[in-house]
């Protein structure tokens, strides 16, 4: 499990050094997940702590909340991500205006030289800090001179462009989940409690399971996926999920629904995962939103939709199974 420090006093007194790296880590995508394989690796290098430091809020929230952007998953999520990477402590930092005034060198000296014994800084070539993002990474590698700890740049440019948060905010609000995956290195996901829905689906023979409205996870846009459901049992579901208003009813709220499909002939009469806190997959983007005439023409177009979900599972789930097999 991840340390958790929510201030410099819980940095143990016994922690004789560490290798940093600092940032949001908003989706741990393969940008991140470049800049913590180094220092994981470099961590282990120097026989220290892996640490990452990061903000709560995210500063965006303090300096322009009007335009700050929806988180891509929870804190939670982020921070198993983290574990999975090998990542051993994270430095939650409460972002004020107090502390976003503070010099590059005063936040450095306070922060990874005195609070966190730096011995290795890790950081992206954009990496930014201090009163009005005054410090770079050649800031960085001056105070890492001056101090007595190494600074490691880390390349985070990806095939067509930068790896960012940013691109995959884009892709989800364009609804194209496979390239947000390929940001992400795995498929963009929501998690949240299954709640009553109108049930007009189980009377149209589409069951599904409804994610309440505080569900997390950035959600794409309206239109129908296909998917994985993930129950609290550790089972994984192919699922058709559907995100919008349901135009058809007249619909006016947003909502996330999945309908498993090929469920064993076992499970069909007691599949209630009423209740449940669920993770769901986007795998593939299958078409938008459509107000049909009448349920009829709804229910035929689901039929399409399961079917166009099942082959490109199976499609999923064989690379999956190849990437296995490969490593």
């Amino acid at each position: 499990m991840v340390l958790h420090w929510r201030s410099l006093a819980d940095v143990p007194a016994s922690m004789t050094g560490s290798t940093v790296t600092i940032g949001n880590f908003d989706g741990v995508h393969r940008g991140h997940q470049e800049l913590l394989s180094t220092v994981v690796d470099q961590a282990a290098r120097h026989r220290c702590a892996s640490v990452v430091v990061t903000f709560d809020p995210h500063p965006a929230r303090v300096h322009r909340p009007e335009a700050a952007p929806a988180p891509i998953m929870s804190e939670p999520r982020k921070e198993r991500l983290l574990e999975e990477a090998g990542v051993e402590a994270l430095l939650v930092i409460h972002y004020t205006l107090d502390f976003a005034d503070q010099s590059a060198e005063q936040f450095v000296k306070d922060y990874l030289v005195q609070g966190l014994r730096a011995r290795v800084v890790v950081v992206g070539h954009d990496v930014r800090f201090g009163r009005g993002n005054e410090g770079t990474l050649a800031t960085m590698v001056e105070l890492g001179a001056k101090y007595g700890f190494e600074v490691i740049g880390v390349d985070d440019v990806g095939p067509d462009r930068r790896w960012s948060s940013t691109w995959v905010r884009e892709a989800l609000q364009r609804g194209d989940v496979h390239e947000a995956a390929r940001i992400l290195g795995r498929h963009h996901s929501m998690r949240g409690e299954v709640v009553h829905g109108f049930a007009r689906g189980r009377e149209m023979g589409f069951p599904t399971a409804n994610l309440a409205p505080d569900a997390t996870g950035l959600m794409p846009a309206d239109g129908v996926y296909a998917g994985w459901l993930h129950d609290e049992s550790g089972t994984r579901w192919p699922a058709a999920i559907s995100i919008g208003t349901n135009p058809t009813f007249d619909g006016e709220v947003r909502t996330v629904e999945a309908h498993v499909i090929d469920r064993p002939e076992e499970a069909v009469e007691d599949f209630d995962l009423y209740g449940q806190i669920v993770d769901l997959e986007f795998v593939e983007h299958l078409r938008g939103t459509v107000k049909y005439h009448g349920p009829e023409a709804l229910v035929e177009q689901m039929h399409c939709d399961v079917d166009q979900a099942r082959g490109s599972l199976a499609a999923d789930a064989s690379k999956a199974l190849a990437a296995d097999l490969e490593a």
